[in-house]
């Protein structure tokens, strides 16, 4: 697989994907449910029902290519709390997914504006 910082956007799929789908199945779904090209520079994610199984679609110039993952233990932590069915996530957090780290739950220091120091 190529670097994650090779692509221009990483897309998430929300909800579950049958994973009988192979590359032609997932590049559709792309296309017609996601209304996204899927021949850009850009990774898609899908994740089964019950979280121990990933999928990463993307072209590669000549071809698509499907990168998957079966844990064994664990589950996957999926977005179930945003609204649209496609998320646009960064590079790291495609990393915290696959390092099993729930990133939308994580809250950040807010940050301060003040007037004038002390």
């Amino acid at each position: 697989m190529k670097s994650l910082s090779s692509f221009d956007s990483i897309y998430l799929w929300r909800l579950p994907v049958d994973f009988r789908k192979a590359i032609n199945g997932l590049s559709a779904m792309v296309q017609e449910e996601m209304k996204l090209d899927a021949y850009s520079s850009a990774l898609f994610i899908f994740g089964c029902a019950r979280r121990k199984k990933i999928k990463i679609l993307y072209w590669d110039k000549t071809g698509f290519a499907l990168w998957y993952k079966k844990l064994e233990e664990d589950l996957f932590p999926w977005p179930r709390e945003f609204t649209d069915e496609v998320v646009l996530i960064s590079t790291k957090e495609l990393q915290w997914i696959l390092d099993g780290v729930e990133y939308w739950k994580i809250k950040p220091h807010v940050e301060k504006k003040y007037e004038k120091t002390c």
